[in-house]
Parts: structure tokens; C-alpha cells; sequence
């Protein structure tokens, strides 16, 4: 069975206007069984988006819409291969009520769901870390070092599996290693594999799925997935449930690097 677990849209205000049908379409075409739709949830109501365009999350009044889309995409395409209705919801360190009381509304309507983490929290201020290398250089300077980046980043993916987000909160984090998206646009040397094993364990204990995230590898100042290899050899030592996900924003992204993760 081949399956693609972390899919955008043309609902993503970051993304492309690439039709549904052509995502569909283009997995039936390349003998895939099942693939999720995860396009990023609207941001809590009361949190400020600290992205210059303000795009990180869905336009909150496109969310009916792009289940009533979706729900009919899946009954036309039905004997052809299983498409799951699902949603990226962010997990911000502070804004867990308001995520818990969106997924009480709108958990039901989901069909699968991963939880990532963008946003950091520093000093009371948030920095979507995967925005620009600039942005990622900065938070670093603001922290004090990458290394101390990093082990925020962590802290933080640990917090989301630990968060009480309601019987409806995603079972699969989303791309654990995403700190490492500019890992070559500076010159220290981290070695976070102790970090990275401790987190999956975690993720392992506490009955959590892992998105191996292809993405990375088409990233210049990454060149890797989300997690690496090595460390995708202890996911699995561990029996950590896993699915690929290809985090495509665009048709021509969808799958991206599949064949080569699983040859």
C-alpha cells in the first residue's frame, strides 16, 4: 500500500492554485492507494500571525468550503483510491485552548491530522522558524546560538505531544526535524541526534505516529528529510508508527522523493 499522509492545496494562502483534481489524479498515476489531504488550519483567532503576508494558516471563512470541496472529491474518486479529509494544526506553545476548542468543533468533520510545529516561542514573541533563512538566523541570535534554537525547537515538539488538546488532537507530528530547513546557512556544528532519539522515544511512549517528511531534500539549506536517514534506521528500530508525506504545495511536488526514500 502506498500512501502520501501530508498534502496541500490550492486552499493554502502560501501555496498554489493547483486544482484538486490534478493532486488525485497525479497519485492514481503513480499507483498510490491512499493520500491525505492536510492543508494548514486557521491560526487561533486571537493569535498574530508573524509572517509578513500573514499567511501561515487557512482564511478561517474558506474552512467549510474546503471540507464541502473535499468531502466531494472523495465520493467522486471513491473507487479509485481512499482520500482522507485532514488538516495541519499548528500546536503554539500558550494558544492550546483556543486549538483544543476548534478541534472539538471541527475534529469530527477529519478524517486524519498531523500536529507541527512552525511557531517558537521567545521572550513572550513568536517566529515561524521555517519562514526565510533570515528569520531563522535572527531567532537564533535573539536565543543566544543555533544550539539553543534547536533544543528550543525540540522543547517545543515535546510540549505538543504532552498538550491536552482534546479527543480530537492529531495522532502523527508533523516533519520532527523541520529546525534543520536552514542547517547549511550557518557554520556551527550541531550534533542533535541524542535530542532527535529522545524526541521519537517520546513520540514512541506516548502512542504518536511520525510524518517522514520528504520536503527537506528539495530544501537547498537542508538537503535531507525530515527526519534523516540515520535517524529514520531508529524510528524503526524503535517500532515508531510512520507515514511518508510529501508536504506538497504544488502537483509537481507530490510524492517528491518517494522512490528514492523507499527504493
Amino acid at each position: 500500500m502506498k500512501k502520501d499522509g501530508h498534502i496541500h492545496t490550492p486552499f493554502c494562502p502560501h501555496g498554489s492554485k493547483d486544482a484538486l483534481e490534478r493532486y488525485v489524479e497525479k497519485a492514481i498515476a503513480c499507483h498510490f492507494t491512499e493520500i491525505t489531504f492536510t492543508e494548514h488550519a486557521p491560526l487561533p483567532p486571537s493569535f498574530e500571525d508573524p509572517t509578513p503576508d500573514k499567511d501561515s494558516g487557512m482564511d478561517f471563512a474558506l474552512l467549510v468550503p474546503y471540507f464541502t470541496h473535499l468531502q466531494e472529491i472523495k465520493k467522486y474518486y471513491s473507487s479509485q483510491i481512499h482520500i482522507n479529509i485532514g488538516l495541519e494544526i499548528d500546536f503554539i506553545v500558550g494558544f492550546e485552548n483556543e486549538t483544543r476548542q476548534f478541534l472539538n468543533e471541527y475534529g469530527p468533520m477529519l478524517d486524519d491530522s498531523i500536529l507541527s510545529v512552525h511557531f517558537l516561542k521567545w521572550q513572550n514573541h513568536y517566529t515561524c522558524i521555517d519562514f526565510s533563512k533570515e528569520v531563522y538566523l535572527q531567532c537564533a541570535n535573539e536565543i543566544g546560538s543555533v544550539q539553543q534554537l534547536y533544543q528550543l525547537y525540540y522543547e517545543t515538539v515535546h510540549q505538543s505531544i504532552d498538550s491536552d488538546l482534546g479527543k480530537y488532537k492529531p495522532k502523527r507530528i508533523g516533519h520532527p526535524t523541520l529546525i534543520h530547513k536552514f542547517q547549511h546557512a550557518h557554520a556551527e556544528q550541531i550534533d542533535d541526534t541524542v535530542l532527535i532519539k529522545k524526541l521519537l522515544l517520546h513520540m514512541k511512549n506516548c502512542g504518536y505516529e511520525m510524518d517522514f517528511n520528504s520536503a527537506g531534500l528539495s530544501k537547498p539549506m537542508c538537503l535531507e528529510p525530515y527526519p534523516p536517514l540515520p535517524m529514520m534506521e531508529y524510528a524503526k528500530s524503535i517500532a515508531l508508527p510512520y507515514t511518508f508525506g510529501s508536504d506538497a504545495h504544488t502537483v509537481k511536488d507530490l510524492h517528491q522523493h518517494y522512490e528514492l526514500l523507499f527504493s
